[in-house]
């Protein structure tokens, strides 16, 4: 067996001992609980509204994977393939009407001198019912509709065969004819209890389980007719059906057991109100950016074909994005126009359409913090479809969103109420600079203003991910229980953001003819400089000249060829490419100190001879290089961090200490430390914010500490992780004992276990300690050999000593 949430697995026969309501496992505190999502109530399937696209099966799996079914080049009984034994024989069971009328059926090898129980025990064991086996019987299948239950002695003896096909049998439920236990679930109610038993009649309405339920659950039963009965079946998918409410209940629950008794084993009933509580929303995106709220409005209207507005509310609105989010009260107007929606282009681009779950955060506990997956699956080759496939089996579905679809926004404003969240991001250095601007977006409207955020690096250079400790790229050989595992456990740190602010300079004014006065459309650009300032947010380092100009002609050929820079080797390999070609055709950005101005914390700045400037926030930079050189506080400079208010200013002389720096094998030149940093051009320049390069006109460009601040966090170290496994081993070793007869039996082979495990420890402990010895004393040469031979002695009968004592110490204190 199996748990489908926290994937814990347990023998048939030690399943009965756990609990049965899944608390999640290692995974708890990160798992958004499915009892707090509501799902929207719209006739449209779940995968299309919310773009969860499983893997599709080829024609081959899918065969294999589909029950059997009876075909007309059936293998006879004379097969040579499936030629039977003497001894026993195969019998093809239904388990109800119709499964024979699809001629759906499952196999079972049986004795030929079986019994009915041994008969009847293997069919349940073939569709997995636990049931109890006295409520089970077996008839044979025949042609006229009857059925015959099979005797004793030898029931197989005079069942029916058709010619050429194997032996025929049902699999039946003993049904009281009187009356039948049901078991209705409270669903959405928010109720106190799980489910209820009621016990229906011959003369039990709907209606009347309906009451009954709702009094069970603490609820007025005269409301009724306010509710609905709702039967939800996880056959092959989620299927829905609202009983009627004069319908008998207890011929209702005897249909689906004649029917298919597989089928009834995955239905459940709920009590569900006629009128859904929630609101519908519907995420909408690839919208002209920056427009009032107007005019989305009548950009919907049209899209919509409506004349008046069929929503209730609109916004929050992402001007920046292009996106909003509507609202519907009813399912029926929200089904229309999502159906609309997710047809319709403007100007000439699809609209993206979601249908959007509600998160309830009050049905939680208070220490659960639950974790937003953000996966950009372009990514990293094929690696983020992995990971989003990874996580949705892991984690809660709904937890776990494709920013190419919507955008990091999305999943935003689903978790806007919780009070506190993880962020998890998978991508490059582009897509966590993605997901912190667009948090800035939402949180003026979130519960949770600043939610801490870790990396999954995907992309190329990961130079924060790096300073996180998060690894210079995925592999794909990670297991992704072990990342949410490094979350879980993972440490807070702040990251300092910076304003780089682009001020053109002012054009000036055009010559014009003598008396001729300048015209409107001049005179206005004169007179506003706004238009000619613009602002990036900058999380890991700034570049002006050479390595801007390396990364803007990097980007200009993946821009021309996208498909070819699909792994992280080929793009480094390009990068040394271009790199070549400047150092041997082009050097444009020569004599850049001469060309430029730079000013620290109001003091001018005099460069030396160099081609490049690198402003650093972080002690990364090109795949995880380290321009500044050693984080020491040394000549007049203080030690370096992400989250000291200071920025560094490295110097790069020309392209073969690019390369040098890019290497490894080299610093570049340090040139001064602030919080505040100007510097102004004459000309074009190649700039780069975190990777992005561009052109940028003559002017200023100044890099002040922005007030947005991130949250980031931080992969424990290996101390953390190691004393994390020693818990886990150790962890079946302390559970409590069983108090039955057998106590001391079990306590005592709990006792010798955990002294093995000692044992075993302290064993592979001295044998580190001695082989380290080993190496120390053939590294100091011959001639210490015999003095060193003798300290090894005493040093090997120390570690003995104390691996004898080693079950009184503390495992924290031992070798490792």
């Amino acid at each position: 067996m199996r748990c489908e949430w926290c994937g814990q697995t347990a023998h048939a026969i030690c399943y009965r001992q756990m609990n049965p309501e899944c608390d999640f496992g290692v995974l708890r505190k990160i798992m958004l609980p499915p009892n707090s999502v509501t799902i929207p109530r719209t006739e449209l399937p779940m995968e299309q509204l919310l773009n969860i696209h499983g893997m599709q099966m080829d024609s081959s799996s899918r065969k294999v994977s589909s029950p059997s079914k009876i075909t007309s080049d059936d293998v006879s009984a004379g097969s040579s393939e499936e030629k039977e034994r003497e001894d026993s024989e195969i019998l093809r069971i239904f388990d109800g009407n119709n499964s024979l009328r699809n001629q759906v059926y499952r196999t079972a090898s049986v004795p030929k001198t079986a019994t009915v129980q041994q008969i009847r025990d293997a069919a349940l064991r073939r569709f997995h019912i636990q049931d109890n086996p006295d409520s089970y019987y077996v008839t044979q299948v025949s042609n006229n509709g009857d059925e015959e239950p099979l005797e004793d002695p030898v029931p197989l003896r005079n069942v029916k065969r058709p010619e050429g096909r194997r032996a025929q049998i049902f699999l039946r439920y003993k049904d009281d004819p009187e009356k039948a236990v049901v078991k209705v679930y409270g669903g959405w109610l928010r109720v106190p209890v799980t489910f209820c038993a009621i016990t229906v009649t011959k003369e039990t309405p709907v209606q009347d389980v309906i009451s009954e339920a709702l009094q069970s659950f603490g609820l007025d039963g005269t409301t009724w007719n306010r509710y609905n009965l709702i039967e939800v079946s996880l056959d092959r998918g989620v299927a829905e059906r609202t009983a009627n409410p004069q319908e008998n209940m207890l011929q209702l629950v005897r249909n689906l057991r004649k029917d298919s008794l597989r089928r009834y084993h995955v239905v459940r009933f709920y009590v569900q109100e006629k009128e859904d509580p929630h609101d519908h929303a519907v995420f909408v995106g690839n919208l002209p950016v920056s427009l009032a709220q107007r005019q989305y409005e009548r950009i919907l209207l049209k899209l919509l074909g409506a004349k008046e507005k069929p929503f209730t509310a609109i916004g929050p609105i992402y001007f920046e994005y292009g996106s909003l989010v509507i609202t519907f009260n009813t399912p029926k107007a929200a089904t229309a126009a999502v159906q609309k929606l997710q047809n319709a282009t403007y100007e000439e681009k699809k609209l993206i359409v979601l249908c959007l779950p509600n998160v309830q955060p009050q049905m939680f506990d208070k220490d659960i913090e639950p974790l937003l997956v953000l996966v950009n699956v372009k990514s990293g080759g094929c690696q983020g479809n992995e990971l989003i496939s990874s996580f949705r089996k892991l984690l809660n579905p709904f937890q776990v969103f494709d920013v190419l679809k919507g955008g990091p926004l999305v999943g935003l404003y689903v978790f806007r109420n919780i009070p506190k969240y993880k962020i998890l991001a998978c991508g490059g250095d582009g897509t966590i600079g993605w997901v912190l601007q667009c948090l800035d977006i939402a949180k003026q409207d979130a519960a949770c203003f600043s939610p801490p955020c870790g990396i999954v690096p995907l992309g190329t250079g990961n130079d924060l991910s790096r300073v996180l400790r998060w690894g210079g790229g995925y592999t794909g050989e990670e297991n992704p229980m072990d990342i949410l595992k490094d979350v879980i456990e993972a440490e807070e740190v702040r990251l300092d953001r910076w304003a780089v602010v682009f001020h053109e300079e002012e054009r000036s004014q055009p010559p014009t003819s003598s008396g001729a006065e300048p015209s409107p459309e001049t005179e206005q650009m004169m007179s506003n400089p706004e238009d000619q300032t613009s602002m990036i947010i900058m999380n890991n380092y700034f570049g002006i000249g050479i390595d801007a100009d390396v990364c803007l002609k990097f980007h200009n050929k993946r821009d021309a060829n996208p498909e070819k820079f699909s792994s992280r080797l080929f793009n480094k390999t390009q990068y040394v490419k271009i790199g070549l070609q400047k150092v041997f055709f082009e050097r444009t950005c020569k004599d850049l100190w001469k060309r430029i101005e730079l000013e620290v914390d109001g003091k001018i700045i005099d460069l030396p001879n160099i081609e490049g400037i690198v402003i650093l926030n972080l002690l990364s930079w090109g795949s995880g290089a380290n321009p500044w050189g050693t984080a020491k506080e040394e000549g007049g400079f203080q030690k370096p961090t992400h989250y000291d208010g200071l920025l560094e200013v490295v110097g790069i002389s020309d392209v073969s200490r690019l390369g040098l720096i890019q290497s490894k094998l080299s610093a570049g030149i340090r040139i001064a430390q602030g919080g505040s940093i100007r510097i102004t051009t004459h000309e074009e320049w190649p700039v780069q914010v975190d990777g992005e390069p561009h052109i940028q006109p003559p002017g200023t460009i100044t890099i002040l500490k922005s007030a947005l601040k991130a949250t980031m966090l931080r992969k424990p170290t290996w101390k953390r992780w190691r004393d994390r496994r020693r818990q886990e081993l150790e962890a079946p070793l302390s559970a409590p004992l069983a108090t039955d007869d057998c106590g001391d039996i079990e306590a005592s082979t709990s006792e010798k276990k955990h002294f093995n495990f000692k044992r075993k420890v302290m064993k592979s402990r001295l044998g580190k300690s001695l082989s380290r010895f080993e190496e120390r004393r053939s590294s100091l040469g011959k001639k210490q050999s015999k003095k060193k031979s003798s300290d090894t002695e005493k040093e090997c009968h120390s570690a003995v000593e104390f691996g004898e004592n080693s079950s009184a110490s503390n495992p924290d204190e031992q070798f490792v």
